[in-house]
């Protein structure tokens, strides 16, 4: 086995000896805990991966996430260029950009509900609000690092603010817009799974609260891995992207 892999297969692999030793010691006070050791939940990842219903609820769940983050980087990115380029906008929509930002998007859940109705309408609106803010607040942080240098050349060559924006301050953003996608990304998978239970049919979220009624907790538990390898692919994808950039930069 190559070195830099030891560490990380003996941290996964003491997390699942104590996993197994947990809900063994647990199994004897509350027997049904027994479904949710590691060998079941293996099994039923086996059987998982080779259902395609289970593919189905994944794509569903990964669009999703992209719908999410693509309105929260429409929204984002614009608001934070704004942000970074005019004083008296940042001063006027900081305090309610922070007052926003610390609602948990779950609190907003019965609200989406009423307004949107039941579906995937509030679950984008979730996913979206709670992506919104890394990228926005990264975005501005990038504008307000910028080399007034190059702003001063754009002027100097009689650029227009529209050659500005899209020559000099988008490209010179890019990094930490990609560093603000990546925050957003942890937060929407995070955000996915209860808000896949606002009574849509499909999904991830979904999967579990099925898995619960149907009291197949190795399934249940099988998810959670399933959940915790995406989580962890889509985050490598966005740190590659990042570290692409900066490479290529």
């Amino acid at each position: 086995m190559p070195a830099p892999l030891i560490l990380p297969v003996l941290g996964l692999g003491l997390a699942a000896a104590l996993w197994a030793v947990a809900t063994l010691l647990l199994a004897t006070e509350t027997p049904i805990l027994a479904n949710f050791a590691p060998l079941e939940a293996v099994r039923a990842l086996a059987a998982l991966i080779v259902d395609p219903l289970m593919w189905d609820h994944i794509g569903v769940s990964l669009q999703r996430v992209a719908v999410g983050l693509v309105v929260a980087l429409a929204i984002g990115v614009p608001l934070g260029i704004l942000t970074g380029v005019s004083r008296v906008f940042a001063q006027t929509t900081t305090p309610l950009f922070q007052f926003l930002r610390m609602i948990s998007p779950l609190s907003w859940m019965p609200i989406a509900v009423m307004v949107l109705g039941v579906g995937d309408a509030p679950v984008y609106f979730l996913l979206a609000f709670a992506a919104v803010w890394p990228i926005l607040l990264n975005t501005a942080a990038g504008v307000a690092q910028l080399d007034r240098n190059w702003l001063m050349l754009a002027r100097s060559l009689s650029a227009t603010r529209f050659e500005t924006l899209f020559r000099v301050v988008l490209p010179g953003i890019v990094a930490h817009i990609l560093s603000g996608v990546r925050l957003a990304i942890g937060i929407i998978w995070i955000i996915l799974v209860p808000a896949e239970m606002l009574g849509v049919s499909a999904g991830l979220g979904y999967f579990i609260l099925d898995a619960r009624d149907r009291l197949a907790y190795p399934d249940l538990m099988a998810a959670i891995l399933i959940i915790g390898a995406l989580g962890f692919a889509l985050d490598y994808a966005a740190r590659w992207l990042y570290q692409h950039w900066l490479h290529k930069r």
